[in-house]
This record gives structure tokens, C-alpha cells and sequence, in this order.
């Protein structure tokens, strides 16, 4: 299955979490605020590494096996 996460970006912005992962701009917050999804902040920019979404996919199907 093929990622949606765009393959040229190392830190992706909260709108692409949120299309990446089909949630909602609440849940991918509540995911950065209790640290399940680390995110770094410059200035006033949100930034996710894109290695912190796959590895949060891949714990969460491990979870659900």
C-alpha cells in the first residue's frame, strides 16, 4: 500500500498530517499535545518529520495485530 505522504518533504505541516492520515486538525493536535506525534515548533510553524507519521502508522498497526 502506498503512502500518501508526500516522498520530497522530511517535515510536514499540520494540513498535510491531517490529508496523510485522514484526521481531523483537533486529533492531530491531541496526538502532538500527548506526545504520540512529536512535532517540532520554528518561530510560529508546526513541523512533523515525516519519519515520526510512519513510525506512528507502523506502532499503530502493530497495536491493532
Amino acid at each position: 500500500m502506498s503512502s500518501p505522504l508526500p516522498t520530497t518533504h522530511q517535515a510536514l505541516t499540520v494540513p498535510e498530517v491531517m490529508a496523510a492520515l485522514r484526521l481531523s486538525r483537533f486529533t492531530v493536535y491531541n496526538l502532538i499535545r500527548s506526545k504520540q506525534l512529536p512535532s517540532i515548533t520554528i518561530g510560529r510553524a508546526r513541523r512533523v518529520p515525516a519519519e515520526s507519521v510512519r513510525a506512528f502508522m507502523d506502532h499503530k498497526l502493530e497495536e491493532a495485530a
